[in-house]
């Protein structure tokens, strides 16, 4: 079937919907048992969570053979990827908005608007890539000069921005489309896409970075443009499957792109803005943390960064169940069946704990073991397994503070849980843990105990404006979509 503008008809698209339907595709379906609830959610976290794994996987290919080649490639691409992390965590977070606006409207029934606004979202890609890039010209060189780096770290990292900038476009409409997935609760489509280039990435970094196959030899910058390789690879397999495979070419999302609407872009900005700076603010708060970190000695930075490297692998548990838990959530809510969008809501927040308690339980009684694989060095090793017994706790307020606030993006309730996170990240946790690290006798530990307070005190208030807002759902009072 074709797709245009004027003949595509509300009654062609649910003709066209049935057709998938009856040829056997399951969408996301309501569950009437908290057994039922349980199941759902492990459907869905495990793909997203192998997908989070292989993203994060990338970016460990990176760094490792780079690191094997040279240690100042090492050190350009460990400075490229810090600069590059923050934005693309915080930009990508303003698309990711799709995904809970697509569920509610999968919720509510309202199908034929998916299109749209999922449209709009790779529009808003386009604009933001082109935004980045910008930029990116005029401001990278400036801010590597304010750096002081030498020569050599300096043009690695330089040369690896540039080779990721080539992919940026495609990145930002995967993340679009990886968003529209989720909401119809396919989430194993992505894990697919992930792990087939996952190769394809450690293949062109070993040609790129070495000069292998007849590939020029480009050390640590290889690494970028390698990674910009694979994001077209892995946003054409998206857009293909999103094209030809049901139940997604149900949707003429890529068949006809309709008018730029003003109307939904500021939807997803309403609720994506609120998201990607929420993230941001994360991101550079503990890049804020690894610069204070720096004042230390070399034992301590290494020992810090690695039992971070750690921490932030487990992180990869909860924010898989949070994107989970947004999409069933606002799935929910759409559909007014707000108790099952409140069961889910608190299942998701218990269930990450739990995660968060048994991992972090394991990290601690094998932390010297643990530490042992990032360094040699006794001093090292025994400081970084003392800076994991604090990542136990460290991960449980994490664990609380990240899936209250997928819950209540679920609910398209963003604003107030960004001021909540602004305060907590940047009055809370830097306040806290420079005062402790730097005016008491906890040294570099003061740090974490910093951060484990101001993302509990995000957990507790982020917690408290879900009981609100589910009690005003349940109330009958409606909700506005700016959050007050």
């Amino acid at each position: 079937m074709k797709y245009s503008d004027r003949s595509f008809s509300h009654k062609d698209f649910y003709r066209h919907k049935k057709i998938h339907l009856e040829a056997g595709v399951i969408f996301m379906q309501p569950t009437n048992t908290l057994r039922g609830k349980v199941k759902q959610i492990f459907v869905m976290l495990i793909p997203i969570l192998i997908t989070q794994l292989g993203m994060f996987s990338m970016v460990f290919f990176n760094t490792i053979m780079s690191g094997k080649y040279n240690s100042s490639d090492l050190a350009g691409v460990a400075i490229g990827s810090s600069i590059w992390n923050p934005v693309f965590t915080g930009l990508s977070g303003i698309l990711l908005a799709v995904s809970p606006i697509a569920a509610q409207r999968f919720g509510e029934k309202k199908d034929s608007e998916v299109a749209s606004i999922v449209a709009n979202g790779i529009y808003l890609a386009l604009l933001i890539a082109a935004t980045v890039i910008l930029l990116g010209y005029f401001l990278l060189e400036p801010l590597l000069e304010l750096m002081n780096l030498s020569d050599d770290v300096r043009e690695t990292a330089h040369d690896y921005l540039v080779g990721l900038s080539f992919g940026i476009v495609p990145l930002f409409i995967f993340n679009v489309l990886r968003s529209f997935i989720y909401a119809l609760g396919k989430t194993r489509v992505v894990m697919v896409i992930m792990i087939l280039s996952l190769p394809l990435n450690f293949l062109l970094n070993y040609m790129l970075i070495y000069g292998r196959m007849g590939l020029p030899e480009l050390g640590g910058a290889g690494a970028g443009y390698a990674t910009s390789i694979t994001y077209w690879a892995i946003a054409g397999m998206t857009a293909w499957i999103v094209k030809k495979q049901v139940p997604f070419s149900a949707y003429p999302v890529l068949s006809s792109f309709k008018a730029f609407s003003i109307r939904r872009s500021k939807e997803i900005l309403q609720i994506g803005v609120p998201m990607g700076l929420s993230a941001f603010f994360e991101t550079s708060m503990f890049a804020m943390v690894t610069i204070l970190i720096s004042r230390f000695s070399v034992t301590t930075i290494a020992a810090y960064q690695s039992a971070l490297n750690i921490v932030s692998f487990l992180y990869m548990i909860p924010v898989s169940i949070s994107l989970a838990l947004t999409v069933l959530v606002g799935y929910e809510a759409g559909a007014k069946r707000y108790n099952d969008a409140r069961t889910y809501s608190w299942l998701g927040i218990v269930l990450s704990v739990m995660m968060a308690l048994v991992t972090g339980l394991l990290v601690v009684f094998f932390r010297y073991t643990v530490a042992g694989f990032y360094s040699n060095e006794e001093a090292v090793i025994y400081l970084t397994a003392h800076f994991l017994i604090y990542a136990l706790f460290f991960q449980i307020s994490d664990a609380i503070q990240v899936t209250a606030q997928a819950a209540l993006r679920g609910y398209k309730d963003v604003n107030t849980a960004f001021m909540i996170t602004l305060v907590a990240y940047w009055l809370v946790c830097l306040p806290l843990g420079y005062f402790l690290a730097y005016y008491t006798g906890l040294g570099a530990t003061g740090f974490w105990i910093g951060l484990t307070f101001g993302l509990l005190a995000a957990g507790v208030c982020l917690s408290i404006r879900l009981i609100y807002i589910q009690k005003r759902k349940f109330s009958g009072v409606s909700i506005q979509q700016d959050g007050k």
